[in-house]
């Protein structure tokens, strides 16, 4: 432990901070994508009001939450260059994709919510909204695990020497990356649905969501499961960390006590418990995977040292961050602030009228 905190330099800090952003991704913009996964799922005597309520809570206010992504992309590409350009080049696809994703559902959301079209058209951007919202996930979730399935580097170093589906498919168009990309979205469903019980003010939409957070919490666990057992073949370097490195057994100690924590507050209706639960579990499987990683950025090939821009673009980079945040952040708390009495009065008028 002492030469892992030795060997912290600018370098590993950038990276803690691009980490720390993506992490707030997560818990927030995931939580929107779940969110449409369930507008998907709606069923029952309640669809229509289960699809309200998550309308209402991701309007008009969800779109912010992608600032996060956008910090992250930025920081990658001006701190570590050849880690952006490797994984640009190698991952396009899958990359490419995401990107359709997040503009299509959000396009979609937009003409269902606020179009002058038909019902049956309202319909079709609602049913494109949920399954960009479903497909997203699972996309970058198949990048972090093509990344931490070393098969990035040695893609990137066939450029040219290979076919265009050895170099730029079959990396990402695998087992393992596929199984992280399904776990990310069972722990995105989990957020939301979790969520969703505190917006709601109706106590029989408030089950439909804790019934389905706990089966969510299942998936989760054989996502998981099925993520761990894949990576041995594929990510032994993903798999050495998470078991045997000097901090796995804390993190799996900690990640097991706020799942657990997380279920037996939905099971006794604790709601707000279970969300700091949810959101400290859901955390500590994202850093998992860069603690397993480290040193490297893009295992086994570029070290976060090796891959980091020089030391007076870490500096302003640091400083531009604290200078953009002390505006950001008060910014979106204004703006949390202000649209949630409104999203919570159009909830409630939504669940009087469904009851």
């Amino acid at each position: 432990m002492s030469d892992f905190i030795h060997s912290i330099g600018l370098a590993e800090i950038v990276a803690g901070v691009i980490v720390v952003v993506l992490n707030a991704y997560v818990l927030m913009g995931g939580a929107d994508y779940g969110g449409g996964v369930w507008d998907l799922l709606a069923s029952g005597p309640r669809r229509a009001a289960q699809r309200d309520l998550i309308a209402n809570s991701l309007a008009p206010i969800w779109e912010a939450n992608h600032v996060w992504l956008i910090v992250v992309v930025v920081m990658m590409f001006t701190a570590f260059p050849a880690a952006f350009g490797m994984l640009g080049t190698v991952l396009h696809i899958p990359i490419t994709l995401l990107l359709v994703g997040i503009v299509l559902r959000g396009s979609a959301f937009v003409f269902r919510s606020y179009g002058t079209g038909t019902s049956a058209h309202r319909h079709s951007w609602g049913l494109a909204f949920a399954i960009a919202s479903a497909v997203t996930p699972i996309l970058l979730g198949i990048i972090i695990g093509a990344v931490a399935s070393e098969d990035v580097a040695t893609a990137a170093g066939q450029i040219g020497n290979a076919t265009f589906a050895t170099v730029f498919v079959a990396p990402w168009f695998a087992a393992f990356p596929f199984a992280v990309g399904c776990l990310a979205l069972a722990l995105f469903a989990f957020l939301a649905a979790i969520y969703l019980t505190l917006e709601a003010k109706d106590d029989a939409l408030r089950e439909d969501f804790r019934r389905r957070a706990l089966g969510a919490a299942v998936a989760v666990f054989v996502f998981a499961a099925v993520t761990l057992l894949l990576s041995r073949p594929t990510a032994p370097r993903m798999t050495a960390g998470i078991v045997s490195a000097p901090w796995s057994l804390g993190l799996h100690v900690c990640t097991a006590l706020s799942a657990i924590t997380a279920i037996v507050a939905l099971w006794y209706r604790r709601y707000p418990v279970a969300r700091v639960a949810a959101a400290a579990q859901v955390s500590l499987i994202l850093w998992g995977w860069p603690l397993a990683q480290y040193p490297f950025i893009i295992p086994n090939t570029l070290t976060i040292q090796a891959a980091a821009a020089p030391p007076v673009t870490l500096k302003l980079l640091l400083a531009g961050l604290a200078g953009g945040g002390a505006i950001l952040l008060p910014s979106l708390r204004y703006l949390f602030r202000t649209f949630a009495g409104h999203a919570a009065e159009r909830a409630r008028s939504g669940d009087e009228h469904a009851s």
